[in-house]
């Protein structure tokens, strides 16, 4: 049988919303569940909720959205759609994320174990929990037919030099913008309001910005060299860097992973670009949960004239006739990938 060739991608862990709820109640292949009663065991030592129990519990952003819970949450749950996709039929080509999906990534390639994927996450969730430095806060660049808006990229670019903050992640159509909070606060009085946005990500601090600067020194403590290796399957980082087999140097996947990612903006843009032109997959898989990079991807998509989309109408003509991006949060997209 002739595989289909596809690339992977994780989402960050602000992704499980309150629609999530019961993402894993489906989730029943072996070596997951296994994992997951593994991870659960290092949880109930730490004193921590299960996963299952965060899982099945009516959403609520003081429990669901603080890092030691809101990052292995998201892991668990993008591991088991990650679990679900039939190898037989797909062959996983390479893989990315976004933000705290780079973690999730390297476990997926196997850089690190499964085990030591969660380890990392609760590491750098729990970091963050005790040092919260500034925020986070969102806003579109594209128009209403998903085009990217010149004038709306350079006005927002000089407000950033102006208030002191700083691009943290170039996201399709979208800026997340990280900086301290009275500078954000500044910010989104400038901004011209456009539906929901500018939006503050709760509970999130300025990730990929200089002002982690002493996180990376904590975060080498806490996650040990010896826990890497080089992946089986290639992964792109946030600077559209691919690291395969053949040539990845570990130390210096360690230093990006705890170093150069954390200080400097994280472009899901050019990773995402960098895997449509360098691998050409038939299909792009967003594992769950939710679906945050859905209308991202489809805008570098178009962006980059992909397949010949050129607006958010041909797009969706192209997605409704081939399924090009399948989304696992959805159930009937969900169905057409798994075992």
């Amino acid at each position: 049988m002739h595989k289909k060739r596809v690339i992977v991608v994780a989402p960050g862990r602000a992704s499980y919303i309150r629609d999530s709820s019961n993402y894993l109640k489906n989730s029943s292949e072996k070596t997951f569940i296994n994992l997951l009663n593994d991870i659960n065991k290092k949880r109930a030592i730490n004193k921590e909720i299960s996963i299952l129990d965060l899982d099945r519990s009516s959403f609520r952003t003081k429990l669901h959205m603080i890092g030691k819970n809101a990052g292995p949450l998201t892991y668990a749950c993008s591991l088991s759609d990650y679990f679900c996709i039939d190898k037989d039929r797909y062959e996983i080509v390479a893989i990315l994320g976004n933000s705290m999906g780079w973690y999730s990534a390297l476990a997926m390639s196997g850089s690190i174990s499964f085990i030591n994927g969660n380890d990392l996450i609760h590491n750098m969730s729990t970091l963050m929990d005790e040092n919260t430095i500034g925020g986070q806060i969102i806003y579109p660049i594209v128009d209403d037919n998903w085009y990217f808006d010149d004038s709306v990229y350079n006005d927002l670019i000089k407000k950033i030099q102006t208030e002191s903050v700083y691009i943290s992640i170039l996201l399709g159509g979208y800026i997340v913008i990280g900086g301290n909070v009275d500078a954000l606060k500044n910010l989104m009085l400038k901004l011209k309001p456009k539906g929901d946005y500018p939006f503050q990500i709760p509970y999130h601090s300025a990730f990929h910005t200089p002002l982690l600067n002493e996180i990376t020194y904590l975060a080498k403590d806490k996650n040990n060299i010896e826990i890497f290796d080089k992946p089986k399957i290639p992964i792109i980082d946030g600077m559209g860097k691919i690291w395969t087999n053949f040539s990845t140097n570990i130390n210096k996947l360690y230093d990006y992973t705890f170093g150069y990612q954390i200080v400097n903006p994280y472009d899901y843009t050019k990773a995402i670009t960098v895997a449509i032109k360098e691998f050409a997959p038939d299909k792009i898989i967003l594992l769950g949960p939710g679906n945050s990079l859905g209308a991202p991807t489809a805008q570098i998509l178009i962006k980059e004239n992909w397949l010949e989309m050129d607006s958010k109408e041909s797009f969706q003509a192209i997605q409704d006739e081939k399924n090009y991006i399948i989304s696992m949060s959805r159930r009937d997209q969900r169905l057409q990938v798994c075992k």
